[in-house]
């Protein structure tokens, strides 16, 4: 008898649900089953058969995976101790603290927990409300544990979708979405969870990926990690030179993204980050640096290569007739909407067509 899929969840940043859902289903004993929208982050609800469960962990798009506790509906009990009672239940508990155990340490007697809650309508009960009954009703089974912050087990339930909640233990820590870390900072730095879905975007290795504004070098890092030969370009000397401690098998030079001194289509694909204002500001009229710049970014590019560009806008007007849009994923990040735009780049002769 096969043993059931154990129950999980991914949360990401809002707005690569979609796409986080669809590198769960894509791997090897993982199903997606639905996602939804906690007021904060995108969660992502699956399931991972016997011996798949370090596939979702190793994904790079999620920023933190839970191992499911339990459930509960408004329909049923709009009352933050009922929905408490019906998330903390015995069975679902005990297999999913062994998993806890298995990934983190083994269970003790005594054990330091934090709850969190996120809802999305207080029009009946706070969420500190619900956080309070479910610490309660923690406390009344594990009497031997303690509140603490931080804790060694964090316990989550989320109202991800309206009236429905999905609680679950914490199976991983900050290293998760942060990939390791950086050997050096750079202000604005792009979060490797991002930069990990727009390389995602960028289709599948072999070649050469190129970011051309590749500032610190998250995107290059990520590129590695995805199979990709990196290349990268920064006109600032500074962030150069932390980009090749970042990506330190990445080649990363000194270049200006409205000059490239590269060949024609000599990179498979082309995936960056423009600065758009905020921590950098580029030289010149930003609509005409940024029309030169995709001028370059087509020439560079091979035909057929995909190109994946993050900016608030992209002007119609700033596009070559060699680009053709072929999707957008709206971003929130730190409180600013962007957007991953994504291209692929036309032959010649399709590309002079009306």
């Amino acid at each position: 008898m096969t043993a059931p899929a154990t129950r999980m969840f991914a949360t990401c940043l809002p707005g690569l649900a979609p796409l986080v859902r669809q590198q769960l289903d894509d791997l090897p004993g993982i199903t997606a089953t639905c996602d939804g929208f906690d007021g904060r982050a995108d969660i992502v609800l699956f399931g991972a058969g016997r011996g798949h469960r370090d596939r979702a962990l190793a994904l790079r798009t999620a920023e933190d995976v839970f191992v499911e506790v339990g459930r509960a509906d408004r329909v049923q009990a709009d009352d933050p101790r009922r929905i408490a009672a019906a998330i903390w239940r015995p069975q679902p508990l005990q297999r999913a603290l062994s998993i806890w155990a298995e990934q983190q340490h083994p269970l003790a007697a005594s054990m330091t927990f934090r709850v969190i809650t996120r809802v999305l309508s207080e029009n009946t009960f706070l969420r500190t409300e619900l956080r309070r009954q479910l610490t309660e009703a923690v406390r009344r089974d594990r009497r031997r544990w303690t509140v603490a912050d931080p804790a060694e087990l964090e316990i989550w339930a989320c109202e991800y979708r309206r009236g429905r909640f999905v609680a679950g233990l914490r199976l991983t820590d900050v290293r998760m979405r942060q990939h390791g870390g950086r050997s050096l900072e750079r202000p604005g730095a792009l979060r490797p969870t991002l930069a990990a879905a727009m390389v995602g975007l960028a289709g599948k290795p072999p070649g050469v990926l190129l970011d051309p504004c590749c500032g610190s070098g998250t995107i290059l890092a990520e590129a590695l990690a995805a199979g990709w030969t990196a290349t990268g370009l920064d006109i600032d000397p500074s962030a150069v030179a932390i980009a090749r401690r970042n990506a330190a098998q990445a080649s990363v030079h000194v270049g200006d993204a409205q000059r490239m001194s590269l060949p024609d289509a000599s990179a498979a694909a082309c995936v960056t980050n423009l600065p758009f204002g905020r921590q950098y500001r580029v030289r010149g009229e930003t609509t005409s640096w940024l029309a030169t710049v995709l001028r370059e970014i087509a020439r560079v590019t091979r035909p057929g290569g995909h190109v994946v560009l993050l900016a608030p806008e992209i002007p119609r007007a700033a596009l070559p007739p060699s680009l053709r849009p072929t999707g957008v994923v709206p971003v929130r990040l730190l409180g600013i909407n962007v957007t991953a735009w994504s291209y692929r780049r036309l032959s010649r002769s399709r590309a002079l067509r009306p």
